[in-house]
């Protein structure tokens, strides 16, 4: 099979359709360009007549067969349609000459055209590509045809959101240590449906101008929750969670589906997660192939008999086994733990994106290669789980510019009680994360917001008189912020009014035109975000208090609830097109 794009003489007015041939050893459409790949004629039509002789048989009003060579098509051969004699088989011999002739075909004794141009044979390959999206997670360009759809496994993860949003995206990309086929000894567990070994959550501001792929360690201890699975019978079977594990259980172990990484990524992050990609070892391989190799720098020799990988210091192109042993290696980079191999997968995964960019869609056959390589490594979620909800999906997130996509890393601190293992940097991770849950850039230089306004004038602490009520927050979180309201900032006419008659989503802040200074107090104590300011159109009374409802996105009092609009000091970020990145 030629899955190059690249045709041979004679072909070039073969119907596309017709080259995509089911292979009933791997059970997908292939696209096969040589003639031998429309499989081989009847016996009867091997001694076909060409043109001229079909149109002697017409005229004598025999029943020669003057039907064209059959096309294979899903395993099946076109021979049913019916023989005619006089006028009509003067017609459907000329029609039946000419495709045979354009076809290149034995019978037609005709030599076979001249090959077209480079540009017009793009033209002619991109006009039968319904479209392709383009995907940035994980650095993986994702060119989807519709002839492919068939390459693409789905898991029911109980979620089914739309391709298209308006708001924010928030997509989970998940490489795992699987190996399947041929090729794989030396990565991963053999057998095993793998495990979250590679896991970034990718967040596409609601604008589109911006986007944050954030990098979490599989050796973190954190919290995975009960997870839903679909079994082959179509029920349902809740795994239970676990406390206090290493992230990368999250799939794989106890029959663990890519819905309990997605759960246990929102669990920790507080973000909501739209869709999921996962591919395994192969689309590395497969899509460093596919083009022709990705650019690398190492700031010294490598020599890791781990990983295979052996580099001398400076720049290299890397593909295949090396391009795996790349984005793999650790014992002989940083401090020879995940982490470091983190930030080497961040350089191969940028380093890729350009590629891809630049010149992955530069020919037919090159669209063709990363088609082939992306998709059949590739299992998303239903929400995305067919070519044209892809092609929606990718065209949807691929308006993000390429210097405006920033890589993070978790901030994470060494584990006291297990070296091998690491445990959430809250200092730095809370404000992290809400920088992504409340969709700021992480990107730098980026602008800052409208214009800047008055402060409006503050009240005293003692004026300050507000009722907080829990619509969202941890249990207890009224009370526990009244006393720190009292005992901490002063403010002794903060009341406990229970819990809201509803659920919100983020903390609001009831006050009226009169009590704006007091608003202003208690939005500075808590880091209340401008959104969360409501005001009423009417006085209130001298007596009458604010109204505090603490939402989701409460955690405690004194941490503030609006995100920073800067990186916090101390987090690992690098910008995807930057091409300086050496791995030391």
């Amino acid at each position: 099979m030629d899955a190059q794009g690249r045709g041979q003489a004679g072909d070039d007015n073969v119907d596309p359709a017709d080259q995509w041939v089911f292979d009933p050893n791997t059970g997908n459409y292939e696209l096969r360009l040589d003639p031998a790949g429309q499989g081989p004629a009847r016996p009867a039509d091997r001694k076909a007549p060409g043109r001229r002789a079909a149109r002697k048989a017409g005229a004598r009003g025999d029943d020669t067969d003057t039907r064209p060579l059959p096309v294979q098509r899903d395993g099946r051969k076109d021979d049913d349609e019916p023989a005619s004699g006089g006028r009509a088989a003067r017609r459907a011999a000329d029609r039946a000459g000419s495709a045979a002739a354009a076809a290149g075909s034995a019978a037609s004794r005709r030599k076979p055209k001249p090959k077209k141009s480079a540009k017009r044979k793009a033209l002619y390959w991109t006009s039968g590509v319904v479209g392709f999206v383009l995907v940035a997670g994980c650095g993986t360009a994702f060119v989807i045809y519709e002839q492919l759809d068939g390459n693409i496994k789905k898991v029911d993860v109980g979620e089914e959101n739309s391709a298209v949003t308006d708001g924010p995206v928030n997509l989970l990309v998940i490489g795992t240590d699987a190996r399947i086929g041929k090729g794989d000894s030396g990565y991963g567990d053999s057998g095993s449906v793998g495990h979250a070994d590679t896991t970034i959550l990718m967040h596409v501001s609601k604008d589109r101008t911006n986007a944050t792929a954030l990098s979490i360690p599989r050796d973190l201890i954190t919290d995975i929750p009960d997870c839903p699975t679909k079994q082959p019978d179509g029920s349902t079977k809740v795994i239970p969670g676990q406390q206090q594990v290493r992230f990368n259980t999250s799939l794989g172990q106890e029959g663990r589906d890519p819905g309990c990484t997605w759960r246990t990524v929102e669990k920790l992050t507080g973000v909501k997660v739209n869709h999921f990609m996962m591919a395994d070892f192969n689309a590395v391989k497969d899509l460093s192939n596919a083009v022709d190799g990705v650019e690398v720098c190492a700031g010294k020799d490598i020599d890791d008999p781990k990983s295979h990988l052996k580099l001398t210091a400076g720049r290299h192109v890397v593909k295949g086994e090396q391009a795996l042993a790349f984005v793999r290696t650790r014992h002989a980079v940083g401090t020879g733990s995940d982490l470091s191999r983190i930030q080497l997968q961040q350089q191969f995964v940028g380093s890729l994106i350009r590629k891809l960019k630049s010149s992955a869609f530069s020919s037919p056959g090159k669209l063709l290669d990363v088609a082939q390589a992306a998709t059949k490594a590739l299992t998303v979620d239903t929400g995305i789980g067919s070519a044209s909800k892809l092609m929606d999906f990718g065209n949807d997130l691929k308006q993000v510019d390429l210097n405006k996509i920033t890589f993070a890393t978790v901030p994470v601190l060494d584990n006291p009680r297990d070296k091998a293992t690491v445990i959430l940097d809250t200092g730095k991770a809370v404000p992290l994360f809400k920088m992504v849950q409340q969709d700021h850039t992480l990107s730098k230089g980026a602008s800052k917001g409208g214009k800047k306004t008055a402060p409006v004038k503050k009240a005293p602490a003692e004026l300050v008189r507000v009722d907080v009520t829990n619509g969202g927050g941890p249990f207890g979180s009224a009370q526990e912020t009244v006393d720190w309201l009292q005992n901490t900032k002063g403010a002794r006419l903060s009341t406990n009014a229970g819990n809201a008659p509803e659920k919100l989503a983020a903390t609001r802040l009831e006050y009226a035109p009169n009590q704006a200074d007091q608003a202003a107090t208690l939005a500075d104590w808590m880091g209340l975000p401008k959104s969360a300011l409501k005001q009423t159109g009417t006085e209130a009374g001298p007596r009458v208090p604010m109204k505090l409802v603490l939402g989701k996105d409460f955690t405690a009092p004194g941490s503030p609830i609006e995100a920073p609009t800067e990186t916090p000091d101390g987090v690992q970020h690098v910008n995807a097109d930057d091409k300086n990145i050496c791995a030391k």
